[in-house]
């Protein structure tokens, strides 16, 4: 099964929140994630185009390394880590498709804007559990 990255903001608790509501989920241990704020966000976002030292976004890889590598970010990439995870969170993925993408991207980008405020910040990426540890890629 080919490997789906995550980059998200490391400091962030809401986006951290993510990342373990992922790892609970993730039957098939395909995602992998790695902070924003990492060396491995640079090699692999800039060329793509996008800025990882603009921390409003998620940004997922997948199929990382394979001929089929396909970017998405903020709800897309929300939407399409839930349909990798199967079962009921495909259905939800589909209902979260019917909305507008426009309209999506905006509730996101309020969300990002007061995360930290409403789902605190960290003083440094938090290190994460023996069992999960392999799936952190920095």
């Amino acid at each position: 099964m080919p490997i789906t990255l995550i980059f998200y903001d490391g400091v962030c608790g809401l986006c951290n929140r993510f990342v373990t509501f992922l790892l609970r989920r993730d039957r098939r241990a395909t995602f992998r994630f790695a902070p924003l704020q990492g060396d491995l966000a640079r090699e692999v976002l800039v060329p793509r185009g996008i800025d990882p030292s603009q921390l409003s976004s998620i940004v997922m890889v997948a199929g990382w390394k394979t001929s089929d590598e396909r970017t998405f970010s903020r709800s897309r990439a929300v939407l399409e880590a839930l349909d990798l995870l199967g079962s009921g969170w495909r259905v939800m993925a589909a209902l979260g498709r019917l909305v507008p993408r426009p309209l999506a991207d905006f509730a996101y980008a309020v969300t990002a804007r007061y995360r930290y405020h409403a789902f605190g910040r960290f003083e440094a990426c938090p290190i994460p559990p023996p069992e999960w540890r392999g799936r952190f890629l920095e």
